[in-house]
């Protein structure tokens, strides 16, 4: 198994995890994976997948997009795990852990040292707890939605 950068040209393929998975296999509009691509170019967004030797050429078994974006507090950049997602026949084996210590990695190089990830399932806050991320105290999550 090797977790590898993807391009902008390369992301339609790894958003097909997370579209089978969030989306119930919609495909997400040519647009928005255009989008992606520039972001992806403009290093804005990375996204990184995870490819089993055994299985055919390209194809993803995990998935996670790490977001960097400025934070006025630190003074400086600061990362989201936007999606991390393994497909369910792959679990179990360090796929998730692998994809985590690679995005660490990745905002080692560019000096970011606050991550965070929000998750919504036990199995998920026991997976990053078990990894070294803590549950915020005092924070809350508000969202809001505006008509278009």
């Amino acid at each position: 198994m090797k977790i590898e950068s993807v391009s902008g040209e390369g992301i339609r393929e790894p958003l097909r995890l997370l579209e089978s998975s969030l989306r119930d296999g919609e495909p997400l509009p040519d647009e928005f994976v255009s989008r992606m691509a520039r972001l992806i170019e403009s290093g804005d967004i990375e996204v990184l997948a995870a490819k089993d030797d055994d299985r055919s050429l390209g194809e993803a078994i995990g998935v996670l997009v790490l977001a960097f974006r400025p934070n006025i507090s630190l003074g400086g950049d600061f990362a989201s795990i936007e999606d991390l997602y393994v497909e369910p026949n792959s679990r179990r084996r360090g796929i998730g852990r692998k994809l985590l210590e690679e995005a660490a990695e990745r905002c080692r190089e560019r000096g970011v040292s606050y991550v965070e990830a929000h998750v919504e399932e036990d199995e998920a806050k026991a997976f990053y707890a078990k990894l070294g991320y803590e549950e915020e105290g005092g924070v809350r999550v508000f969202s809001g939605e505006y008509p278009l």
